[in-house]
């Protein structure tokens, strides 16, 4: 592959560091000029897939250049250059995937990860990050991260990655993927509102408390997922807030009580032996 090396990328220029962002620059930037185009690495683009991927990058030339790599595999690219705004920008239009680096100014990539799963939103996350240690990966991966790249990294890597979180994606949706309608998350009977912060079934209302929907919210926002104790402690009571993993089995079992057909066999939120927590969307499905 002779074109190999000119297709790497990584936080440095051929002829030099790259230059962080200035000021006159913009944030974020919805489908930048320069990534618009018919040809993608030199090849003619047919059938684009509708997808709609964020790129969080604060170094300019290198998010252009994912940017524009990724036209091959997502019809529409946006682009930010600051963790804090890129919260707001997701918020709003919340992206089919996120490519998130490591190390950016205003809140890092592993806060803005934390943050997204304590909200609830479950696209699929691709962390970027040129330190590659087995400790590093792991953080990102157990804050939520769905893949780690390590940079410098391939063009195709990138590409192949990127199809493979789609697919997985799409494999998860046809095998039961709960109904969301207006933010609300319905899993068979069983109905999560966020925005009314209300868990219904069958029409009648559910008492529970505010962490204990925040627990359910999460779960249910991404069925069949697992999450250990030490991951829901940081997602739903925040990092370093002090409190013991036992908590997170306390408020588990107050949820079954409340929402299980027979507490004593759950179905719903199943325990996964030496892993940790997840919902089952198979046994609920719609």
């Amino acid at each position: 592959m002779a074109e190999q090396s000119s297709t790497y990328l990584s936080s440095e220029r051929s002829s030099g560091p790259a230059q962080p962002r200035t000021d006159a620059e913009p944030i974020c930037e919805h489908n930048p000029e320069g990534v618009r185009g018919s040809r993608v690495l030199g090849h003619p683009v047919r059938d684009v897939p509708e997808h709609r991927i964020l790129v969080v990058e604060d170094v300019p030339d290198l998010a252009a250049h994912l940017a524009a790599s990724l036209r091959e595999v997502a019809r529409s690219i946006d682009v930010c250059h600051d963790g804090v705004m890129a919260m707001e920008f997701i918020r709003k239009q919340p992206p089919d995937l996120l490519v998130l680096d490591v190390g950016l100014p205003g809140m890092s990539g592993l806060d803005v990860c934390r943050s997204l799963r304590g909200e609830g939103m479950s696209m699929p996350i691709l962390m970027l990050s040129g330190r590659g240690g087995e400790l590093d990966r792991i953080l990102g991966l157990e804050l939520g991260a769905d893949d780690y790249l390590v940079k410098p990294f391939g063009v195709l890597e990138l590409l192949a990655r990127v199809r493979a979180l789609f697919r997985r994606v799409a494999l998860s949706r046809d095998q039961s993927t709960p109904r969301q309608t207006d933010g609300r998350i319905a899993v068979g009977d069983l109905v999560v509102d966020p925005l009314a912060r209300q868990v219904v079934r069958n029409g009648g209302g559910i008492e529970v408390t505010e962490r204990e929907f925040d627990l359910l919210h999460l779960l249910a926002a991404n069925p069949g997922r697992v999450y250990s104790r030490g991951q829901l402690l940081d997602l739903v009571w925040g990092h370093g807030s002090g409190v013991y993993e036992y908590t997170v089995t306390t408020h588990i079992n107050r949820l079954r009580r409340k929402i299980e057909v027979d507490p004593a066999r759950p179905d719903l939120i199943q325990t996964v032996w030496g892993l940790g927590y997840r919902l089952n969307a198979h046994r609920y499905r719609s």
